[in-house]
């Protein structure tokens, strides 16, 4: 066999020679942009005259859209090469912020009618979940061509770190400068996805691996993401709920006042973040296959969604949100390596495609059944969310097909 066309070795000699680190910047300074505003969405709603349901609409608005759009943005990946797609990405996700930012800086000085703002601010969180979509999906198709399969997974979790120094900088960064104006924050912010795009521009190269073969289209029952998908919408899911559920479960369970509540709920989201980190360097350190960091990962994170629900002051919560976090961490890097090592090299950007729909899908589902089931019992969203985690890591491994030998 010709060596330059052994997929091995060709996977090996890019990951020799493949620099994570664009990637890692770019990850990082878009997802502090995204929460900026997530956490900011509550004093703008009230400032705007809008309903709760508005604000929550303008946040679940980019779920649907990353959910419509990350196949479209994997197979444009598969067509047009992965570094164009993420420069793209990045470039768009800068003019629809900065869209966004002025928007909101021109609605807080104008107070213009409620249906005015609700719908400009749900066309711009649209239009940058539109092209934030393509980040994660170029981000693991780029890995995946890169990186050999054994190893697919600490390197998406150095990527999955990045995400949660974001998810942890942004709001903490973003409630130091609402102290001045509701609009600084977004000015601030507005400046991290275009340096993501400089950095991609200077430093990222051409790093695609096609291996002489045409892109090939995945569908979403394929048998072999059944596993993946799975688990990357439950995981979505059940972040998703906690994320809408915890301020209110404060509220109810634990009897706070409303500002006591909005500390307990930001508290125990930056522990959350810290998880994240810690749980994702750790994946680094072990090399374990997939499979099982889900199985662990997934018990770990169901066993801190169950205890939520019996958490009775603002420390057991922030530690229960830890544990469950900690389990996170493992399982979101693993059901990309999962899905990423199932699949041909012909297929990376499809396979990262389908497996952001899922995401998507969970992030979309996640508000309304939060809080529809948190209505019967505020517990009832934490026992479910534990229950689907222990059932997808729990999920028997099907056994390999028998070998038949001629007689």
């Amino acid at each position: 066999m010709n060596s330059a066309q052994d997929p091995a070795k060709l996977s090996t000699n890019a990951e020799a020679g493949f620099d994570l680190r664009p990637l890692v910047a770019a990850n990082m300074a878009c997802t502090m942009a995204m929460m900026a505003f997530v956490s900011l969405i509550g004093p703008i709603a009230r400032t705007l005259g809008l309903a709760t349901w508005q604000a929550g609409a303008a946040v679940t608005v980019a779920g649907v859209i990353w959910m419509l759009l990350a196949r479209p943005w994997g197979q444009a990946s598969d067509r047009l090469g992965r570094r164009r797609v993420l420069l793209v990405g990045t470039a768009g996700f800068t003019l629809a912020y900065w869209v966004l930012c002025l928007f909101i800086d021109v609605a807080l000085h104008l107070l213009p009618s409620a249906t005015l703002a609700f719908v400009g601010l749900m066309l711009g969180r649209g239009l940058i979940g539109a092209f934030y979509a393509a980040l994660p999906v170029g981000g693991a198709a780029l890995i995946a061509d890169n990186v050999a399969p054994e190893h697919r997974a600490r390197t998406l979790a150095s990527l999955g770190a990045a995400n949660a120094v974001g998810l942890v900088l942004g709001p903490a960064l973003a409630a130091l400068l609402a102290r001045y104006s509701l609009s600084l924050p977004f000015y601030a912010m507005a400046v991290l996805p275009a340096l993501a795009f400089v950095v991609l521009l200077l430093t990222l190269k051409r790093q695609e691996l096609h291996l002489k073969q045409p892109p090939r289209p995945v569908r979403l029952s394929d048998p072999r993401l059944r596993r993946p998908l799975l688990v990357a919408f439950v995981a979505m899911l059940g972040v998703s709920v906690a994320q809408i559920t915890v301020g209110f479960f404060a509220l109810d369970r634990l009897g706070m006042g409303p500002a006591q509540a909005a500390q307990t709920a930001g508290m125990a989201l930056t522990l959350v973040g810290v998880a994240l980190i810690l749980s994702q360097m750790l994946v680094r350190k072990l090399q374990w296959p997939p499979l099982r960091m889900i199985r662990v990962g997934a018990s770990v994170s169901a066993l801190g969604f169950v205890a939520c629900a019996f958490a009775d002051s603002a420390a057991l919560l922030g530690t229960c949100f830890f544990i469950a976090a900690a389990g996170m961490g493992w399982v979101f890097p693993a059901f990309s390596a999962l899905a990423a090592n199932a699949m041909d090299a012909s297929e990376q950007g499809a396979t990262a495609g389908s497996i952001g729909a899922a995401q998507g899908l969970g992030v979309v589902i996640g508000p309304l059944a939060g809080t529809l089931i948190y209505a019967a019992d505020p517990r009832l969203p934490y026992l479910i969310v534990g229950a689907l985690l222990l059932l997808v890591g729990l999920w028997p491994q099907p056994s390999p097909p028998s070998v038949q030998t001629g007689r």
